[in-house]
Formats: structure tokens, C-alpha cells, sequence
């Protein structure tokens, strides 16, 4: 049975008028190895007439990040032509590899009209050989997103990446990597054989659980050691977790800004080259 190694509360940095909780990086925990970051927005309700997610244009290289769209919507722009608003439920996966420039907004009508908000982000950083590979952008709403039942239809998985159960995600990965939003009833449990050598990344993002047994509320990341093959969740109440694993990469990273490489030298590289138009142009 893997072992708790440390539970790591997310911090409140709130970005302008929207609440953000972020658990990695953290003063004690650098990365997941290849996970490497974690914004949690909201909960929280929007008025009519609001402005949105404030994250107007922005450059990337060197990372993916996958958005978990619980509530609200995400309306997405990049520099490689790709737009679409994607709603409660939906998944975004964008590898910025080379380099592009993505804004991520409210949609008109969430502006218009308020609501709730609850969104996640997370980096997935690329390997040393993928760094500079094609940018790309896939936006998938809830009901194209592999989804299937667990402990008698008492937890719903929604997979999005890799394999699970005879399941197969609906993002393919660059790197092999296994990815999933859980929605647990209060009472039900499930066990997930995980391979020794993978890291896991699991992050409670509402109500509790008990992990290996272990008490845990919302808004906790757990680092486990790697031991054993065997990780056994309940739910304490109905709750929501985000659970993936995968192979370390057990390479050098660089995180500065936007970008994540593998050298100083390759980040002073990326801002030269974002400062000299290899991005792409915005013209939205």
C-alpha cells in the first residue's frame, strides 16, 4: 500500500477580484515530477455585468496546462487561431511546446449574465526532447470526455487522459500520462493500483476524504512516497479530487514566468524570442 509522504494546504493569492487557491508550487514541494503547478479559482459567484477571468494575452513554452472547467465557463484565444468557449464539465488541454500566446477569458454571456465560478489549472511540464514541439490546443465540452462509474454508480470518473478500467482518455499525451476528475458520493470508495516508479498527483478540490485511511478536507494536495502499488480513497461526504500519475521525467527544471525549460539559458532564450514575434501574432 503506497504511504502518505505530506499534506500540503493550497495558499490564498487571490489575482485581482477572483479567489485562487494554490497548493503547488509550495514552500516544501517543488514540483510532482512531471506535475508542476496548480491554481484552484473560486468557488465563487459572479454578478451580472462582471468582467471575467482577468487573464488577457500571455505567452508559453516548454509546458502544457490542462483547465478543469467545474463551473462557469473558460472562453480560450491563442496565437495558432484556436478559439472556443468550453462550459461547466468541459476539459482544455494546450501544449505550448515552442511557444504561443493564449488568453483565457469570461464568455460574453458570463459577463453578461454572472454566475458561478470554479475552475482549475494545472502545468504538465514536457520533456527535454518535446520542449520545442508544435504548439497545439484541443477543447473538449463534458459530454465528449470519457466518463464511467465506479463502487455501484456511486462515483462518476471522468477520464481525460491515459488508460483506466479498459478506458481510454480523450486527450492524447505527448508523454504517457494518466489524468482524471472523480466525483464521489458521500460513503463510496474506490482502490487504484498505481505503478511504484509513478508520481502522483492528487488534489481534494471539494468536500473530504480519507485517503489510505488518513482524514483530509478540500483544498489539500497529498505527496505520497513511492511504495506500494495500492491507493484506497473514501469519501467522507460528497467530494471531488483530481487524481493523476505518472514516470517522472528526473530532469533539470528552470521555471521562470511562463516558461519552463530545462536551462537558464533557455528561458533567457524564450523571452528573446516571445520579444521577437516567434510566438505567433495576436490579432484578436
Amino acid at each position: 500500500m503506497k504511504t502518505i509522504k505530506r499534506i500540503h494546504p493550497a495558499a490564498y493569492h487571490p489575482i485581482a477580484d477572483l479567489i485562487t487557491y494554490n497548493p503547488l508550487p509550495s514552500h516544501n514541494l517543488r514540483q510532482i515530477d512531471p506535475f508542476i503547478f496548480l491554481n484552484h479559482h473560486g468557488h465563487q459567484t459572479y454578478p451580472k455585468n462582471n468582467n471575467g477571468l482577468p487573464f488577457g494575452p500571455h505567452p508559453h513554452r516548454g509546458m502544457e496546462t490542462v483547465t478543469f472547467i467545474l463551473e462557469g465557463d473558460i472562453m480560450h484565444m491563442d496565437s495558432g487561431g484556436h478559439e472556443s468557449v468550453i462550459e461547466a464539465g468541459g476539459i482544455q488541454w494546450m501544449t505550448a511546446g515552442s511557444g504561443l500566446i493564449h488568453a483565457e477569458v469570461s464568455s460574453e454571456k458570463f459577463k453578461k449574465e454572472g454566475g458561478d465560478l470554479e475552475i482549475l489549472q494545472l502545468w504538465v511540464n514536457l520533456p527535454a526532447k518535446h520542449k520545442m514541439t508544435k504548439p497545439k490546443y484541443i477543447g473538449l465540452q463534458k459530454d465528449e470526455i470519457t466518463s464511467f462509474k465506479l463502487d455501484n454508480g456511486k462515483i462518476n470518473v471522468q477520464l481525460i487522459a491515459g488508460e483506466w478500467n479498459g478506458n481510454q482518455g480523450s486527450f492524447e499525451t505527448i508523454s504517457p500520462i494518466t489524468l482524471s476528475t472523480i466525483h464521489m458520493s458521500e460513503g463510496s470508495g474506490l482502490t487504484k493500483e498505481i505503478p511504484q516508479e509513478e508520481n502522483i498527483f492528487f488534489y481534494i478540490v471539494k468536500g473530504a476524504v480519507q485517503v489510505q485511511g488518513e482524514s483530509i478536507p478540500f483544498r489539500n494536495l497529498v505527496e505520497f512516497n513511492n511504495d506500494g502499488e495500492s491507493l484506497t480513497v473514501k469519501a467522507s461526504e460528497d467530494a471531488i479530487i483530481i487524481l493523476g500519475h505518472a514516470k517522472p521525467f528526473n530532469e533539470p527544471m528552470v521555471a521562470q514566468g511562463p516558461f519552463v525549460m530545462n536551462t537558464q539559458q533557455e528561458i533567457m532564450q524564450a523571452y528573446q524570442d516571445y520579444q521577437a514575434g516567434k510566438f505567433g501574432t495576436w490579432d484578436h
